[in-house]
């Protein structure tokens, strides 16, 4: 799960704990929906969604239409409303995107006080470590979550709440598009390895490198999920292999 959901979000809520009933229902649908419970291109039926929680529809409809604004689901008309599923042209642009927003945070976080890099670098170390024995254990599920763990640890000491709220509507799009992979390797290995060279920069507050790390390593994430998905095309035939590609191919 992302790092930054709420504990409502991230479980069913039993009770509604006096929360209004509209952020009551969000949190529960972003949940089901970032849990691929509801997966991208299915349309989310409202009375349903009301017996889940035994309210109206009508917090339910007000639920949709902020999720809605986030981009996670989309209303068609005469149709209903529907979980987003990102086409191939809005995954490059938020990998593109994302890329910057990594580099910028990157850079941000190795100009950090000695005592505070010191510390974040600790805790990326340690999230390196866990993302090993994920690797280990051939638990692709668990690298992804400590990989999104590592990354929002340097976001959020970049300290910059408009970039950190535009990172998160970004990779929780980015997360709709990474639900089918999830229980495939992409790559742990190679990615482990840029973890480490970031963390090491940022510890030294290497400013530029850390910077052009992070920015390198979305971009490399996404060559690699982009042959991920030409295997999968085309069956994993060794003589059907994609051509070597650019970190971020032209539109």
């Amino acid at each position: 799960m992302l790092p930054w959901l709420s504990d409502e979000a991230c479980d069913p809520p039993g009770t509604l704990h006096g929360a209004p009933l509209a952020k009551v229902v969000r949190d529960d649908m972003l949940g089901m929906i970032l849990r691929g419970e509801l997966r991208p291109g299915q349309r989310i039926n409202e009375p349903d969604m009301a017996s889940r929680l035994g309210i109206s529809r009508v917090p339910v409809r007000e639920a949709l239409r902020e999720l809605e604004s986030t981009g996670l689901v989309v209303a068609r008309k005469h149709a209903g409303v529907f979980v987003h599923e990102p086409d191939a042209r809005e995954i490059l642009e938020l990998y593109e995107m994302r890329g910057m927003l990594d580099g910028f945070a990157g850079r941000r976080a190795a100009r950090l006080p000695d005592a505070q890099r010191t510390a974040l670098a600790d805790l990326l170390d340690e999230s390196i470590a866990q993302m090993k024995a994920a690797f280990a254990a051939h638990d692709v599920q668990l690298y992804y979550r400590e990989n999104l763990r590592f990354h929002w640890a340097i976001v959020q000491a970049a300290g910059n709440r408009a970039m950190a709220n535009t990172y998160r509507s970004v990779v929780q799009k980015l997360h709709l598009s990474r639900l089918k992979n999830l229980s495939q390797d992409t790559g742990m290995r190679a990615s482990i390895a840029e973890h480490e060279r970031i963390s090491r920069a940022l510890r030294k507050g290497d400013i530029a490198r850390c910077e052009d790390l992070m920015a390198r390593h979305v971009g490399d994430a996404y060559d690699r999920l982009q042959s991920l998905e030409t295997k999968s095309q085309q069956g994993d035939s060794p003589c059907n292999a994609a051509p070597s590609r650019s970190r971020f191919p032209p539109p």
